[in-house]
């Protein structure tokens, strides 16, 4: 038997190893992120696009906005350096301006990758001329529908391969798409001047197709240019579906749009029930959460490239740093699943506000982030020199709740979920 002395020191010794569990349990809590009220600072948006766009038509300068909650990321550690990521081929990021058009830039530039990584050629290819016959489309459906069918800036990913099949694709040196002396791309006065246009159309019950086309290709060749028809590169003549086919071979049915939404069938496919997919496309593969990770994780480790779409609008979007995480008073990173994706979705706090081209990753201190280049105005309030400029870093937690869907090529996808979508 044992002494009561002996007894009483294991005792003491079980408490002490108790306590020390207890306390590493404390030390392993995730950081608590605390929330601040940003005041506004240089903005590349108000300070270089809006200015410059101002000073072209010679107006006054836009008032900025007022602070904004955000997450205090100034004393972070934080993988915000272009060269701590591994990256496939992209061209540099541009700016879309003050156009509503993230779903082209990011689109297009996600294409581009795709046709370097298929045939090895670095193109460049026209963002506009997608833009341009989009809003032909928009108008069409708006005759069908009797007016009932959106019409406006935004649109998804899978309306850049619809285009692609329907008429091609120009590279951006035959169809820049705005005068050449116009610093930024501006769609605001060409979509006011449509949006009136087609206002008359409906008041007065105007629903003849051929009219209403040449009401809006009329007003579209007047900001935008007259889209090309034939056009030479490499020394031969080509038009905008000869170039796609024969070319820059990229077949557009070799891409997927996927999404995970609980208020779906898993393993289905739906529709994306966003405005920005105003023809209502059914195309969504509609998959688990760990499925969705699970093929961008597949994805961007065997060298392709991704494109994202989802919420932006939120504390832990920081313009300053260029990153973004879940603060953990949204909702601490192991809770975050279908669940909580659904349930941000359905409340409206979880938005489709944008498309990113996620190009590379990095494992930084046991944590996945991602490398994102950006067509919009805040990953660019840093030195325009910078190799930064022009790209976030989002942290896995992020794209888990708040990106919403992506296109990928359906070679990049994993074959055990291929064959349970079906592909």
């Amino acid at each position: 038997m044992q002494s009561k002395k002996t007894r009483t020191m294991k005792r003491l010794t079980s408490l002490l190893l108790a306590m020390m569990f207890v306390a590493a349990g404390f030390a392993q809590q995730p950081q608590k992120d605390v929330l601040i009220f940003q005041k506004p600072g240089f903005s590349y948006y108000y300070d270089v696009i809006m200015k410059s766009l101002n000073d072209y038509y010679k107006k006054q300068e836009v008032k900025k906005p007022h602070k904004y909650p955000k997450v205090d990321m100034s004393k972070y550690d934080l993988p915000n350096k272009k060269k701590l990521y591994k990256y496939a081929w992209h061209n540099p990021p541009i700016s879309q301006g003050n156009a509503g058009t993230c779903w082209d830039f990011s689109t297009t530039s996600f294409l581009e990758s795709e046709i370097y990584r298929q045939t090895g050629k670095k193109v460049k290819l026209s963002e506009m001329y997608t833009a341009y016959w989009e809003y032909v489309e928009k108008a069409k459906e708006f005759v069908r529908t009797r007016g009932k069918s959106l019409f406006d800036e935004g649109s998804e990913s899978n309306a850049v391969t619809r285009i692609y099949k329907k008429y091609g694709i120009v590279p951006e040196s035959v169809y820049p798409g705005k005068p050449k002396d116009m610093p930024f791309y501006d769609h605001s006065k060409m979509v006011a001047e449509m949006k009136a246009f087609l206002k008359g159309v409906k008041d007065n019950n105007l629903w003849n197709e051929k009219f209403v086309l040449e009401g809006i290709r009329e007003i579209l060749n007047k900001y935008m240019g007259v889209p090309p028809t034939k056009f030479t590169v490499d020394g031969k003549e080509y038009t905008p579906k000869t170039y796609l086919t024969d070319y820059l071979k990229l077949n557009p049915d070799d891409y997927v749009d996927i999404m995970s939404l609980k208020q779906f069938p898993y393993w289905t496919q739906q529709e994306y029930p966003v405005p920005d997919n105003w023809w209502h496309s059914h195309d969504y593969y509609n998959v688990p959460l760990d499925a969705f990770m699970q093929i961008l994780h597949y994805a961007v480790k065997h060298g392709y490239t991704v494109c994202i779409g989802g919420d932006v609008s939120e504390p832990g979007f920081d313009r300053n740093t260029q990153c973004a995480i879940v603060p953990t008073f949204d909702i601490p990173p192991q809770y975050i699943d279908e669940n909580a994706r659904q349930f941000r979705f359905s409340n409206g706090t979880t938005t489709d506000d944008h498309g990113m081209h996620l190009v590379g990753w990095t494992n930084y201190k046991g944590q996945m982030w991602y490398l994102v280049k950006d067509s919009g105005s805040g990953s660019r309030n840093n030195d325009p020199k910078a190799p930064e400029f022009g790209y976030y870093f989002f942290r896995e937690d992020y794209i888990k709740l708040k990106i919403m869907d992506f296109m990928v090529h359906k070679d990049a996808i994993p074959k055990d979920i291929r064959k349970k979508m079906g592909l």
